[in-house]
């Protein structure tokens, strides 16, 4: 948030380093970041009185009638671009949304998680989420057949260097700009590539998600590549995540999530296991905000590696919820792994939802269940009724009927972006329902058997929603 001191220092830094543009960002309800540019001398007015622009162009913002917004920049998320051979400076800033009396506008997704925010930090926890991304690197295609870029697996070291090279640049554009880089590797499928940052505050984490995934998808096309974060681009092969690792704090800076092994096998503290409760309890609830296509659930299937059940574990990566291994006198990284979230959502609301399902468990005293481990997907329904465990949605469709049916969500979200939400998705989910594909034409055609049809493939790349091509620039 915007104070004085901050905003003072942004006017200064502006002045010395000779910054001529700032960009001014902020999502719309999908996830899809957003800029437009204001001239240095605008700057002053821009915190002291917004900048007006159409929110009926915005998706998911306001109607035609009810147009006009304000986006104001918060200085605390200033930062100067790396020149890229122009004379004068840019300057980045994401903004708060406000209607024009000056109120947080219900449909800005960033004032959303900040509200959730706030409101936990005032029940006396502070949220510190560290994410990974995964994505793929694609050659650009006329159509949107997705080709890869290598044929590389996990950990490998590419044999051209693109890859890895392609990494490496993208970490140092995003420690430019003061975004830290944990991990960066070649991941499971081929041309799959992950990146984790390190953790920080709930908005500057989802901040900085919004900024790497640009900053990947520019150092990909000047490398002649599109980086893809579509969940599901290839069949028989992983899907993309975003992992999203959780802990709460004190205001003293004391994790609270840990405990004595004595307390719990996993070392989580009470309170640590009544958030995680939570997600699990509330997991089908916000499945829908934390996997928003219709491609996200081709993701979510039994493989192993990915959650069908609202269940956790340690070393069980099929579980939603996993307690990485506590590292002896490392109790300041005790943290939970969500592992749902996929790339194609919108980190503000990802975030926002998960954080108050993982509170509303705490706030309800929740009791953890057992740990569970691999092959619950062999056990029937009446077992897994029996052990208290539920499957997640298996297509966009339940996930919306699961949403829509939330308190918490709309309590969370608020019911501009939940109703939204709910008619956006319906009308992608009878869209998807409408296609009929390759796959579906070989169980119907008589000719020959279905081992000899030409069709036998899974459906083609369009029955799924398409891989953006486009580059857009900081």
């Amino acid at each position: 948030m915007s104070d004085d001191r901050n905003i003072d220092f942004v006017l200064r830094t502006v002045e010395k380093r000779d910054v001529r543009f700032i960009r001014l960002c902020f999502t719309d309800v999908l996830g899809n970041l957003k800029s437009f540019s204001i001239s240095s001398e605008n700057l002053e007015e821009a915190f002291e009185e917004g900048i007006g622009f159409d929110g009926s162009s915005i998706e998911g913002f306001v109607a035609a009638d009810e147009s006009d917004m304000l986006a104001f920049p918060d200085a605390t998320t200033f930062q100067v671009l790396p020149r890229r051979q122009q004379k004068y400076g840019v300057a980045r800033m994401f903004c708060e949304v406000r209607t024009p009396d000056r109120k947080p506008f219900e449909g800005d997704p960033r004032s959303v998680l900040q509200r959730v925010f706030v409101t936990v930090d005032e029940m006396g926890y502070v949220m510190n989420v560290g994410p990974k991304l995964d994505y793929f690197y694609l050659h650009e295609t006329d159509d949107a057949t997705p080709i890869p870029a290598d044929h590389a697996g996990y950990f490998d070291l590419t044999s051209s260097d693109s890859a890895t090279d392609l990494r490496r640049e993208t970490t140092l554009a995003l420690e430019q700009l003061s975004i830290p880089v944990a991990y960066s590797y070649h991941s499971n499928a081929p041309s799959q590539n992950a990146i984790e940052l390190r953790y920080a505050e709930a908005v500057t984490c989802a901040d900085n998600i919004m900024t790497a995934r640009l900053i990947i998808r520019q150092q990909a096309h000047a490398h002649g590549l599109m980086a893809s974060f579509m969940p599901k681009p290839f069949s028989g092969t992983s899907g993309s995540g975003m992992y999203l690792y959780q802990s709460l704090f004190d205001h003293e800076g004391t994790n609270l999530f840990w405990g004595p092994k004595s307390e719990h096998v996993a070392h989580l503290s009470e309170l640590g296991r009544s958030y995680v409760a939570g997600l699990l309890k509330y997991a089908s609830e916000f499945l829908l905000v934390t996997n928003p296509t219709v491609n996200s659930y081709k993701r979510l299937v039994a493989n192993g590696e990915v959650p069908i059940f609202a269940t956790w574990g340690r070393k069980n990566r099929a579980a939603l919820v996993r307690v990485p291994t506590h590292k002896p006198g490392k109790h300041q990284a005790t943290r939970v792994e969500l592992r749902s979230p996929d790339p194609a959502a919108n980190p503000y609301l990802a975030i926002a939802a998960s954080l108050a399902a993982g509170v509303r468990g705490i706030m309800e005293g929740l009791k953890l269940p057992e740990e569970s481990f691999s092959g619950l997907e062999d056990l029937g329904e009446r077992e897994l009724a029996r052990r208290g465990i539920h499957r997640l949605p298996r297509t966009l469709g339940e996930a919306i009927k699961c949403f829509d049916k939330s308190e918490l969500m709309r309590e969370t979200l608020g019911g501009h972006i939940c109703d939204y939400l709910v008619e956006q998705k319906w009308r992608e989910w009878d869209e998807y329902c409408s296609v009929v594909t390759d796959w579906e034409r070989s169980w119907s055609t008589p000719v020959v058997s279905r081992s000899e049809s030409p069709y036998v493939s899974p459906p083609p790349m369009s029955s799924s929603p398409p891989i953006s091509t486009e580059s857009p620039s900081l």
